[in-house]
């Protein structure tokens, strides 16, 4: 009687899905009865489309009242917010449909408005941010400027701090609610740095127009 030959020995990439599943899946363990859930749900929320996207309009069409020069570039600041989260939901979008990887099995509560909300990779709550934090940082100044006209001093130097810090929790959080792997969310990340980059270097309004 012949022997069995031993099963083929799983692919690189197998082996790479299963040690993010592995290691998200115990982040989300270790965590999920210590962090309460609402501060979770809330950074959520803040780095959400559907907060995004109407926030950036009604800025446009309500502006505060700055100096000329400043209300310009407020303008083109928020344009091209505008015009880099477009960019990001077509790139999302776009790889969610084409990879299709599973949420984790543990992801719970959350409300799927769209198809492609069906699938984990990447995470486009993470790329979101990391594009909203890395035009922060290309804007800086600007945005410094306009802190100091609405009297907010105090928070000009801790102004990437507190972007940076928000952006890393909010994309953290998608690991600890359940929500998507750590690569789904290391991808994001780095999408939407590049994202940033290009819509500041590039696909910006200023170069539209």
């Amino acid at each position: 009687m012949a022997s069995k030959s031993p099963p083929p020995s799983p692919s690189l990439l197998r082996r790479i899905v299963d040690l993010d599943t592995a290691i998200s899946l115990r982040l989300y363990t270790l965590t999920h009865p210590i962090l309460p859930y609402y501060f979770l749900k809330t950074l959520e929320i803040s780095g959400d489309g559907f907060l995004f996207f109407p926030l950036i309009l009604s800025l446009l069409l309500y502006p505060l009242t700055f100096s000329t020069t400043t209300e310009t570039t407020n303008n083109i600041f928020l344009i091209n917010l505008l015009l880099g989260g477009i960019v990001d939901l077509i790139v999302i979008g776009s790889l969610k449909h084409l990879i299709r990887r599973p949420r984790p099995v543990y992801n719970k509560n959350m409300f799927l408005s769209f198809s492609v909300d069906h699938w984990s990779f990447p995470s486009g709550h993470s790329s979101r941010v990391s594009f909203i934090a890395t035009l922060f940082y290309l804007y800086s100044d600007f945005v410094k400027d306009i802190l100091i006209q609405l009297k907010y001093d105090l928070l000009v130097d801790y102004l990437m701090l507190i972007v940076i810090g928000w952006a890393a929790t909010t994309s953290l959080s998608r690991i600890l609610l359940g929500r998507h792997f750590m690569f789904d969310v290391v991808a994001g990340v780095f999408l939407g740095v590049l994202e940033g980059m290009f819509v500041f270097w590039i696909f910006n309004y200023v170069t539209l127009t």
